[in-house]
């Protein structure tokens, strides 16, 4: 192989850095991309892949590569990132012909997935989390970082599923590990559960000692108590590992990034990943889209602030009283306040983002723009501080004194940047003139210099009689006089022939040169003078950073509060009446989301009451379609908003503060991870009755229905008898079921109470009324909604024969083959020869079903397993004994 030139040496050697990373190359007015970077990012981009020689004279061999122009470089790294690549980005950092030998280089950023600070890569109202966890003894240590707000949170956790729960409601892009536990079971479960790029951290940044050197070097303090998280061990160890990650990749002071804030369950309703699944709290299941939600529903935000801490109180309501009667206080100022909700929601409307854009500011990317719009919306909040002060809610009052002032720096960007500023902050044209004496002397010169060439141009036209001759410029040879062919004769002697074209010649004179001189060293200076000054300006703007930052946060919960006023009034919400207690009273309560989505139809209200004493669990019987799931969901939304600070829709509501919402809704598979819609259903169910307590909040629908009548009632009545006997449950329960029998077992239990969705029969049919009754059902009408869903009319027929059969007694499945013709066609079997596989026509007898064992529950026939289940004391079985003796009968069942 031929030596490498010392540009590929450089290249290999700055590669060998970032090996998990794409590293862009900087070369001139390209990032270039070689070896698999550029087989990859050639792929991935869609752009052409070449090759160039990477050896010396006589080399052959030749390397791939690929490039992209450095001014559209952001659009091509961000794709990347998206598609869940590092990108590296190599600069020059020095300027070419310095001094002998090839060009510095080094890396100067390493994007990630979870670093992103460029706009374009980032969603508005949604938080963009970097990811730290640590195990030790059972226990998880994790750390969330948004970069581009200055976000970080801590929390710790006992469990895995907790971890992962967590882990599910932050979303993060990018996880990072411990040094060497890429392959440990729990960093493959988070990678595939939420599809995200896993990261090892720098060796021993984990460690406790290394860690906390990290934190008190980067905030500067001397103690680890100055975050509060002392006995927070495994919090500091991720908050640590994580900040040390950042450090390395960004190679920037991060000054915008906040003390670590540690998440505090007691403060804060739980709600587990498969109950916000369930109950669509910020995606839809069908499409994962935010329209449909409940975020959707709430979302009147004016500002990218406020939508992305919306989201958060929907994530995770709050569980404390007194915060929850302060939400309440500010949002029932603005229900009641119009011109104050107007006002704040008309000035906020001028608020840009201010979180993102001051982290920018630190970070050193924010452009004229960015100050510019950090300047007019700092300039509308002493407007919206007296508004705020003027209030009468005391939340309202405290977010108007967070909002400083800031007239300094808004006069300093407004007498420092144009009203129209470029993109670019190095190319000029970005300082208002009269900011600064000098370089308003350079402009003069320029614009002197620029004149005296558009008189020159006049003049040389006049002595020479060339019409068409003009004074030009490029980079390549400055100014220059430029004269077609067919006035050539008519030069002056005094011109000297700069360069030949196809169609005319280009000239210069020695005043031209020396005028050309003068030009462009007043605009290098320029130049370079305002990018200095703007620098100023927005180091100026990073001397305020917290005051902004405190600003922001509260501008972002005057949104939220504002959102939900307006929401409230829009659908006609009341404010609930919060308790410590265990009572749930709800009157005509209303489904936030399908309210909302029905077009003019009314939605029919519903009232609800639960306790722990006399009414906890509500069996509710009726058919499918009839409303059962979405009565359930509403009295667990309607609690949500509630404990958010938000008026619900319903006449009136008593909510006892729940502690944990929990639901299981509908039926899926989880094919990737093996288990089938009823392994699924007992896993989540698992998960509630482990972790319920008496102020929980239960919602469950169709427990049993993934297997077969027997297992299905049997397991449903356990759960009913756990969750009413069990003295350290004794949750709050709404249980949808088919299998109305269940309401015969339960009559004798106090705390269950039997419900219904009314329905009407007219002839063969029925009509769904949408109202709950307190009556059990008697009949599932499943027939009648299966012709509603429109099954063939001889299915139906017959379902209802045998439908009568089964009501009279009879057992077993009959032999029906005489109703159907023999198949008109044989079915081809393939058999396997020792050479190919032969397809070959049998006539098959039609299989007679066999007698089935399992039909009524109540009038079986005579069988051990009947008796024996006629024998069972069921009060005083314990769910370990139930489900233990429900796999031995089904074992006799079967005969083994």
């Amino acid at each position: 192989m031929a030596r490498l030139t010392p540009m590929m040496e450089q290249y290999l050697a700055t590669k060998a850095q970032v090996p998990d990373a794409l590293l862009f190359f900087r070369l001139g007015d390209f990032y270039e991309l070689f070896m698999e970077d550029a087989v990859t990012a050639a792929r991935e981009l869609e752009i052409t892949l070449t090759g160039r020689a990477n050896g010396g004279a006589g080399g052959d061999e030749r390397t791939p590569m690929c490039g992209v122009p450095h001014h559209s470089a952001e659009g091509y790294v961000l794709r990347l990132v998206e598609k869940g690549y590092k990108v590296a980005i190599c600069e020059q950092t020095e300027e070419a012909g310095a001094h002998k030998g090839i060009v510095r280089r080094e890396i100067v950023r390493v994007v990630t997935p979870g670093t992103v600070m460029e706009q374009k890569g980032l969603q508005a109202k949604a938080n963009n989390y970097l990811a730290a966890v640590v195990l030790r003894d059972d226990v998880y240590g994790l750390s969330f970082c948004d970069l581009s707000t200055g976000e970080i949170l801590v929390v710790e956790h006992d469990s895995e599923q907790k971890m992962l729960d967590e882990m599910l409601r932050h979303q993060p892009a990018e996880i990072i590990v411990p040094f060497g536990e890429k392959s440990a079971s729990y960093a493959l479960t988070l990678r595939d559960l939420l599809a995200c790029v896993l990261t090892e951290g720098l060796e021993k940044s984990h460690n406790l000692a290394r860690a906390s050197e990290v934190l008190l070097s980067h905030y500067g303090v001397i103690s680890v108590d100055s975050f509060g998280l002392a006995n927070r061990a495994l919090s500091l160890s991720a908050a640590g590992m994580l900040l040390a990650y950042l450090d390395v990749t960004q190679k920037r002071n991060l000054h915008h990034l906040k003390m670590p804030a540690y998440i505090t369950s007691d403060e804060y309703m739980t709600i587990d990943s498969f109950s916000r699944r369930n109950l669509e709290l910020v995606e839809t299941l069908r499409d994962k889209g935010k329209h449909g939600s409940l975020l959707g529903l709430l979302d009147e935000t004016v500002t990218a602030m406020g939508g992305r801490l919306l989201r958060r109180y929907v994530e995770r309501p709050l569980a404390n009283k007194l915060r929850i009667e302060e939400r309440l206080d500010a949002v029932e100022d603005l229900y009641k306040n119009l011109l104050l909700r107007d006002d704040i929601r008309q000035l906020l409307d001028a608020v840009y983002d201010l979180e993102r854009l001051v982290a920018r500011v630190s970070y050193g990317s924010a452009n004229a723009r960015d100050l510019q719009a950090i300047g007019s919306s700092l300039a509308v909040l002493p407007s919206l501080k007296g508004r705020l002060e003027s209030a009468q809610a005391p939340l309202l009052q405290q977010l108007g004194a967070q909002v400083g002032n800031f007239d300094e720096i808004v006069d300093l960007i407004e007498r420092a940047i144009v009203d129209e500023p470029p993109v670019s902050i190095k190319d000029g044209g970005v300082i208002r003139d009269g900011f600064d004496d000098y370089l308003d002397t350079l402009k003069s010169a320029s614009r002197d210099g620029k004149r005296w060439l558009a008189e020159l141009e006049q003049q040389e036209r006049e002595a020479t009689g060339i019409r068409s001759l003009k004074v030009g410029f490029n980079k390549v040879f400055g100014y220059y006089i430029e004269v077609s062919k067919s006035n050539v004769a008519n030069v002056p002697a005094t011109y000297e022939r700069k360069q030949t074209l196809t169609n005319g010649e280009r000239y210069v004179t020695p005043g031209l040169k020396e005028r050309e001189a003068l030009i462009l060293e007043a605009e290098d200076k320029m130049v370079d003078l305002e990018y200095q000054l703007f620098v100023q300006v927005r180091d100026a703007v990073g001397e305020v950073l917290s005051q902004i930052q405190a600003a922001a946060e509260a501008i972002a919960t005057v949104d939220v509060l504002q959102s939900f006023a307006t929401v409230s009034i829009r659908r006609r919400y009341k404010r609930p009446q919060i308790n410590t207690d265990d009572r749930l009273q709800i009157v005509e309560g209303r489904h936030p989301v399908v309210e909302a989505m029905l077009k003019g139809e009314p939605f029919v209200a519903n009232d609800s009451l639960l306790n722990t004493s006399d009414q906890q669990i509500a069996l509710i019987t009726g058919p499918n379609m009839a409303g059962k799931s979405t009565y359930m969901r509403q009295v667990a939304l309607i609690v949500l908003l509630a404990q958010m600070g938000c008026y619900v829709p319903a006449d009136r509501a008593e909510i006892g503060i729940v502690d944990r919402v929990f639901t299981r809704i509908g039926a899926s598979d989880d094919l990737a991870g093996g288990q089938s819609t009823f392994m699924v259903e007992m896993v989540e169910l698992a998960n509630i009755l482990h972790h319920a307590t008496p102020r929980s909040l239960i919602i469950l629908d169709e427990i049993g229905r993934g297997t077969s009548t027997f297992d299905g009632i049997s397991i449903a009545q356990a759960v009913v008898e756990f969750l009413h006997q069990s003295p350290k449950v004794g949750a709050k329960t709404l249980f949808a079921t088919h299998y109305h029998e269940l309401t015969t077992f339960t009559e004798s239990f106090a705390g269950v109470k039997h419900f219904s969705t009314h329905v009407q029969e007219q002839d063969d049919s029925i009509v769904f009324l949408r109202k709950i009754i307190p009556q059990a059902a008697d009949r599932s009408y499943g027939i009648q909604v299966a012709k509603l869903a429109g099954l063939p009319q001889e299915v139906l027929t017959r379902a209802r024969e045998i439908l009568v059969e089964l009501e009279q007694g009879g057992h077993g499945v009959q032999d029906v083959s005489h109703r159907y013709p023999e198949p008109t066609h044989a079915p081809v079997i393939v058999r396997e020869t020792a050479a190919t596989y032969e397809p070959v026509v049998e006539k098959t007898p039609v299989a007679v079903a066999a007698p089935s064992a399992q039909l009524s529950l109540f009038d079986a026939a005579d069988h051990p397993v009947v008796e024996e289940l006629r024998k069972l004391d069921v009060m005083r079985l314990t769910p370990l004994d139930a489900m233990t003796l429900l796999y031995q009968l089904h074992q006799k069942a079967r005969g083994e």
